[in-house]
């Protein structure tokens, strides 16, 4: 299996169940509350290190309780965390979510130590990088950070994958240098300017962003699956049906159980059905890293419902 080296945030989330999600200026009587270890980064590196990948992952902590609890959850996991920097200026960064009986969430996020992370982190982890079959990214950190990263794995010619979450206006430039973009129908949008509604406007969407230079993209379509567009498939990837819990990281696991399946040697057809598996399973449970299921879990689930 080939290395993966994860670029992102790491983030303590807090979490509140209400029955709805509050409007503005409501106030909505919440039942538990309870706290996980979040952020896009460190949910993607988690999920792959449970799925079963070698994983490295690259980002800032703060000096605190927070930084030091994240750090003993990576190792724990198994991740390399050479370079995971506690920084000194900043505290962690911090998520507050709530979810409400339905599974759906909304979530504020205040960024912390993840907006300095900068490019001579990255270049102090250029080893890791360079021996590396995958690297997989999001959008809580600076977007210098991540051109640049793109940069130098187009350079290496390793493989990018592209989580464009949060939804946010990105470069053409950019965009040439991504081997995998897995927008959902929210960033698509954002993208594209195409509201992504069903397979025939995925495949509007997923076409522009291929002509922006994107080389193969995922549009991520909740339990109903994902399309896949790329040169040897073009098509929807069923979901699975399951009673959801909570929905966050879901796209998460999704992500960082996709590079797992692609650095085993799989088609991207293969990679996204295990990682459509690994995304229904988390949905089934509360919280961002504690809901990604291990290797285990996710082959007995694709056992039991098998198409």
């Amino acid at each position: 299996m080939k290395d993966i080296v994860v670029i992102g945030s790491s983030n303590t989330d807090m979490i509140v169940k209400t029955p709805h999600l509050p409007r503005p200026g409501e106030t909505v009587l919440g039942g538990t509350f309870s706290t996980a270890a979040g952020g896009k980064g460190a949910n993607q590196a988690v999920a792959c290190a449970k799925a079963g990948g070698k994983v490295t992952f690259v980002a800032r902590v703060g000096q605190d309780m927070f930084g030091d609890q994240a750090l003993q959850g990576f190792r724990q996991n198994g991740i390399n965390v050479d370079h995971v920097i506690s920084d000194t200026a900043a505290p962690s960064g911090v998520a507050l979510i709530v979810v409400d009986d339905q599974g759906e969430n909304c979530i504020a996020v205040a960024s912390g130590a993840n907006l300095n992370l900068t490019v001579e982190d990255l270049q102090a982890a250029q080893s890791a990088i360079d021996s590396a079959g995958i690297v997989l990214m999001q959008l809580e950190i600076p977007l210098e950070v991540v051109t640049a990263a793109t940069r130098v794995a187009a350079a290496q010619q390793i493989k990018v994958i592209l989580n464009p979450a949060p939804a946010r206006a990105l470069s053409d430039e950019l965009l040439q240098h991504i081997s995998i973009l897995t927008p959902n129908e929210t960033e698509a949008r954002m993208l594209t300017d195409i509201e992504v509604k069903d397979e025939s406007t995925a495949l509007q969407a997923a076409q522009a962003l291929t002509e922006k230079g994107v080389q193969s993209v995922i549009i991520t379509l909740g339990s109903a699956g994902a399309y896949v567009y790329s040169e040897n498939f073009k098509g929807m990837v069923s979901g699975f049906k399951v009673d959801p819990v909570d929905t966050t990281a879901a796209g998460d696991t999704f992500n960082g159980t996709l590079a797992v399946a692609l650095a085993e040697g799989n088609t991207l057809q293969q990679a996204v059905s295990f990682a459509n598996a690994a995304a229904a399973l988390s949905v089934t449970r509360l919280g961002a890293q504690p809901s990604a299921p291990d290797r285990v879990a996710i082959e007995r689930f694709l056992e039991e419902n098998q198409r």
